[in-house]
């Protein structure tokens, strides 16, 4: 079969694909069909959190196939609760609701702060504020909440009830508060967006609004959370707890998961028949979810953290790079006179996988890289941007 010639003819064509077919992977490196070896610094858009096939992963994934794979929701399973379990410890959160992907988990969070709101107020309190340069999803919902025009073509009419703000301009967002608003929702890090660090004053001062206002805070953590940004959760590095928290990504470690963690006075929102998912909390995609936080222990988020500030130490100032963003390993660079998507296409052919946001080279390596092999990609990386 011609994989590349099959997928156009067979495979709706939503994704502009580069020419390169993935084949196996192992670590932090993938091959294609002609046995090239690719250091892979997306990690699936950080998905491999361990890297491709980790062993560990994989064996706990296999033992749980071999064992239970899918049951219905209508009855309690061990590794689904064990998760949820392991989430609240590790996060401080009370409860999980398990979903299949980050744009369902916000979702979810959306109706979780919707019904928080109807119960304690009635009707007429359902407007979500969200961050202009945002990016929350790609489903009807989630497309709405996100706060990029360019998404906002072509699928009306969209969901009602979302507002944007601008980022980092704690006035311009409390002069959307009005009592039509029952929760801002913010990615820590905007990852599509352009790797955009949000600042730690404005952050504070936006948790400090909300408890005054009884809004809920919602964190879009599917791309920063899991010990990406050299904590398990970005707004560890904040100093906040937010309302409800969205994860996927990484925490499947492969396996496509999503959940909404919610804390203190939102707990107890939803109950019997307000939310469902019929593969949420699959015991083999919970199994290998446990792996990976099994993983990530403080020594593991040490190792991130050191891990990215030697890439932000080796990229600053380096001859055509006008600008590095990010923390961990989520950093984003901004060349000076090339475009990301051409610098990714030379990467390729060097050997080295990235990805862009908007005008810069996004990196989201395998938290498992080594240092050796970081070095290695960005000097490939380096020598293009000095091109």
């Amino acid at each position: 079969m011609d994989i590349k010639a099959s997928d156009k003819q067979y495979v709706m064509g939503t994704y502009n694909r580069f020419d390169l077919l993935i084949t196996a992977g192992e670590g932090c490196y993938c091959f294609d069909e002609k046995g090239n070896r690719y250091i892979d610094l997306t990690s699936g858009i950080g998905v491999n959190c361990l890297g491709y096939c980790d062993r560990e992963w994989a064996d706990a994934v296999a033992a749980q196939a071999r064992t239970l794979s899918h049951t219905s929701n209508l009855f309690y399973t061990e590794p689904c609760v064990k998760l949820a379990k392991e989430l609240c410890l590790r996060t401080g959160a009370s409860k999980v609701f398990f979903g299949n992907s980050g744009a369902e988990a916000n979702e979810g969070a959306i109706k979780v702060a919707r019904k928080y709101s109807y119960d304690k107020y009635g009707s007429g309190r359902s407007t979500v504020i969200t961050l202009k340069n945002s990016f929350h999803g790609r489903t009807i919902t989630t497309l709405a909440a996100t706060g990029q025009d360019v998404f906002h073509n072509y699928f009306f009419p969209f969901t009602e009830g979302f507002r944007y703000a601008e980022s980092e301009n704690i006035k311009a967002l409390e002069a959307e508060l009005d009592d039509t608003v029952c929760a801002v929702m913010i990615e820590f890090i905007q990852g599509e967006g352009g790797v955009i660090a949000q600042d730690k004053e404005y952050v504070s001062a936006l948790r400090k609004i909300c408890d005054e206002k009884d809004i809920l805070l919602i964190a879009d953590e599917v791309q920063t959370g899991v010990g990406r940004t050299g904590t398990f959760l970005a707004s560890e590095g904040y100093g906040v707890k937010p309302d409800i928290t969205t994860l996927a990504k990484g925490l499947g470690g492969g396996l496509p998961i999503g959940a909404v963690l919610v804390y203190g006075k939102a707990e107890s929102v939803m109950g019997f028949s307000s939310h469902g998912s019929t593969f949420g909390g699959n015991p083999v995609v919970c199994a290998g979810s446990l792996k990976v936080l099994e993983r990530i222990d403080d020594a593991f988020l040490a190792d991130v953290r050191k891990k990215g500030a030697f890439a932000m130490k080796k990229l600053e100032g380096a001859k055509g790079v006008e600008s590095i963003s990010g923390k961990g390993l989520m950093i984003g660079v901004k060349p000076v006179d090339k475009k990301s998507a051409d610098i990714v296409k030379a990467g390729i052919e060097r050997g080295v996988l990235m990805l862009t946001a908007k005008d810069k080279v996004r990196l989201l390596p395998p938290l498992t890289i080594t240092e050796k092999q970081l070095d290695e990609a960005l000097d490939v990386l380096l020598a293009i941007l000095a091109e």
